[in-house]
C-alpha cells in the first residue's frame, strides 16, 4: 500500500478561483481582470460576488496588462488571469516596462499552461513561462502542485506587495496537500527525507516525484522529495542542505529544460555545491496535441522518467 496518500483529485486553477475569492472577502481591495475567459480561470465566482471590482478586458491581454499597472499605482491590487501563453509570451514587453521595471503590485495568474493543456496543442502549451518570468528581475515566480497549495498561494500572493507570476492548469491532478497549511513564498516543503538523493519537483511534477520515491524505496534507494513551489525566489538553503547530504539530484517540472527548475538549481549548484545532476523536462521541443497523460509519457514526464533518471544520477554519484 502506497504511503503517499491523496484527499482527491481536483484542478489547479479552481484553487485558485477559491483562494481568489476568499482574498477578495478579505482586502477591498483586490480587484479582479480576465482576457475573456472567466469560466477557464475560475474567476467567475469573483465576478458573481464583487461585479464592481472586475474588469473584462476581451482578447487584449497587452491592455489588460497596462490597466491593472494603472490600478496598481492607484492602490488596488489586480489580479490578471488568462491562459499563460497569452499571459506571458503575447504581454511580455508590457510585464517588463510597466510590472516589473516599476514593481507594480500586479499579480500575473496564468492557467493551462504546459503539456497537460492536452487537445489545444503547441501553440497553446507554453513550455517557456517559468523562465520567461524569472528572468525579470523584481518578478517572484510561483508553480503550486495540487487544488489547496494554489489556494494557499494565492492567499498569500494577495498579502505579498510586489509583481508576482502564479502558474497553474486545467486538468484534475492529486490533490494530497494540507488544506490548512501555511504557504510561504520562497520557503520550499520537505515531502519524504532521504539519504542517496535528492528529487526537487514543482507543480505537476510534486505527485510524479512522489511516486517515483515510492519506486525507488522498493529498489532500496533512498530518495528525499522537495516541493520546490516558489521557483524564485529559490530555497537556496533548503536545496544546499538537501544536497549536502545526498550529494546527488534530480529535478522534476513541466517545462522546457531550458531555463527552468533544472536550470535555476544547476546554476546554484555550479556556484556552490557541484554534484551530479539529471533533469527531467521537455529538451527543446514544442509540444502537441493529444490526451494530457498520454503527452506526458511521450515527452518523458512520468514517475518512470524520474526513476530513470534516479539510476542515472547514482550511477555517476
Amino acid at each position: 500500500m502506497s504511503k503517499f496518500k491523496f484527499i482527491d483529485q481536483r484542478d489547479t486553477r479552481s484553487g485558485f478561483g477559491a483562494g481568489l475569492l476568499e482574498a477578495g472577502r478579505e482586502n477591498p481591495n483586490i480587484v479582479a481582470l480576465c482576457a475573456d475567459l472567466t469560466g477557464s480561470l475560475k474567476m467567475d465566482a469573483f465576478a458573481e460576488e464583487f461585479p464592481t471590482r472586475f474588469y473584462q478586458a476581451g482578447i487584449a491581454e497587452a491592455n489588460m496588462v497596462g490597466v491593472a499597472s494603472g490600478l496598481a499605482t492607484s492602490g488596488k491590487v489586480p489580479f490578471t488571469g488568462t491562459f499563460a501563453n497569452f499571459a506571458t509570451g503575447r504581454v511580455y514587453d508590457q510585464i517588463r516596462q510597466v510590472v516589473a521595471y516599476s514593481r507594480k503590485n500586479v499579480k500575473i495568474c496564468a492557467s493551462h499552461a504546459g503539456l497537460t493543456l492536452g487537445e489545444d496543442g503547441a501553440t497553446h502549451q507554453i513550455l517557456e513561462d517559468l523562465g520567461l518570468m524569472k528572468m525579470l528581475p523584481n518578478m517572484v515566480v510561483i508553480n503550486p502542485c495540487d487544488y489547496n497549495q494554489t489556494k494557499a498561494a494565492t492567499l498569500a500572493v494577495a498579502e505579498y506587495e510586489g509583481p508576482v507570476y502564479l502558474r497553474f492548469g486545467r486538468p484534475k491532478v492529486p490533490n494530497f496537500t494540507a488544506p490548512d497549511q501555511e504557504f510561504v513564498i520562497g520557503k520550499a516543503v520537505m515531502l519524504n527525507e532521504g539519504s542517496d538523493l535528492t528529487i526537487f519537483a514543482t507543480g505537476h511534477l510534486v505527485w510524479e516525484a512522489l511516486m517515483a520515491c515510492e519506486a525507488l524505496e522498493k529498489m532500496g534507494i533512498s530518495a528525499e522529495v522537495i516541493n520546490i513551489h516558489t521557483i524564485k525566489p529559490l530555497d537556496n538553503e533548503a536545496v544546499l542542505a538537501s544536497v549536502s547530504k545526498t550529494k546527488a539530484v534530480v529535478t522534476a517540472e513541466e517545462h522546457q529544460m531550458n531555463g527552468g527548475l533544472g536550470d535555476s538549481i544547476a546554476q546554484l549548484l555550479g556556484r556552490k555545491l557541484p554534484a551530479p545532476i539529471e533533469m527531467v523536462a521537455v529538451n527543446d521541443r514544442f509540444g502537441e496535441s493529444g490526451k494530457p497523460a498520454e503527452l506526458m509519457k511521450k515527452y518523458g514526464l512520468v514517475s518512470a522518467d524520474i526513476v530513470q533518471s534516479a539510476l542515472d544520477v547514482l550511477s555517476r554519484k
